[in-house]
């Protein structure tokens, strides 16, 4: 059963690799044979996430990219293929601004999209080439609760991860007979940069913990199981799904 969800032999790219969620998620993949090549912002943002690997055993680079500049995102690619093939692409490198909707500006606006979506979808499609041609690979994308409902003050956030649940299934419809699965993981309310003012103000703090069956907030690390379930053998028959990891807030 173990060899199942073995990563011997694959090599993954995850983006937002340098800390939270994204961090997390390459050590995961990594403790399951995977060689990560972890992308940030900046050079030197994932080195702390390089070396966690590599003090386990593990094999890792560190790359890094803006995510929100197309150019930088196909240079990204290149980098990463540069490597050897990449068997397993995890999109987590993401973006929030938080204002009201009638004075949400678009400059926000529209770097919220080019980095939740149009980058997850670019790399989809340039590393999607070659597991197209290869007959196998697996893409992870990061989709979240506002991917089933609106929130308040992030319109441009909730309007990428619900479109991150789309293009998930759309890639998914696509490429399954070419026996590349396309998935997604939509984390519940989890302690990361992205969610501090949530935690730090004490009304929508209560309310969220009070709706969660599990009484507490998600830690990064509890996404490990999820994200090595859909980078391996384990889930060769899931594709096109959005997996919520979310101490049951959507069961409420």
């Amino acid at each position: 059963m173990s060899a199942l969800f073995s990563l011997q032999g694959k090599t993954a790219l995850v983006t937002g690799a340098s800390r939270g969620l994204g961090q997390a998620i390459a050590i995961a993949l990594a403790a399951a044979g995977a060689r990560v090549l972890c992308a940030s912002s900046s050079a030197a943002g994932s080195y702390e996430t390089v070396a966690a690997i590599q003090q386990q055993g593990g094999e890792s680079l560190a790359l890094a990219a803006d995510l929100s500049d197309e150019t930088a995102v196909r240079a990204l690619a290149a980098a990463a293929t540069e490597q050897g093939a990449v068997d397993i692409l995890v999109n987590c490198g993401g973006t929030i601004f938080r204002a009201p909707a009638d004075e949400f500006p678009m400059d926000a606006w529209r770097k919220v999209m080019a980095v939740n979506l149009d980058a997850a979808f670019l790399l989809s499609q340039l590393l999607g080439r070659d597991m197209i041609a290869r007959k196998q690979g697996k893409i992870i994308n990061i989709a979240s609760m506002l991917s089933y409902s609106g929130g308040i003050t992030v319109p441009a956030y909730t309007a990428s991860k619900h479109a991150i649940a789309g293009v998930t299934k759309a890639l998914a419809n696509e490429w399954a007979k070419h026996n590349i699965q396309v998935n997604a993981i939509a984390p519940g309310y989890f302690r990361t940069d992205n969610t501090a003012a949530l935690q730090a103000d004490e009304a929508r703090n209560a309310a969220i913990l009070d709706r969660i069956p599990a009484g507490q907030w998600g830690e990064p690390a509890d996404l490990a199981g999820a994200a090595v379930f859909l980078a391996s053998a384990a889930s060769q028959y899931v594709n096109g799904h959005v997996l919520a990891v979310d101490g049951g807030w959507l069961a409420r």
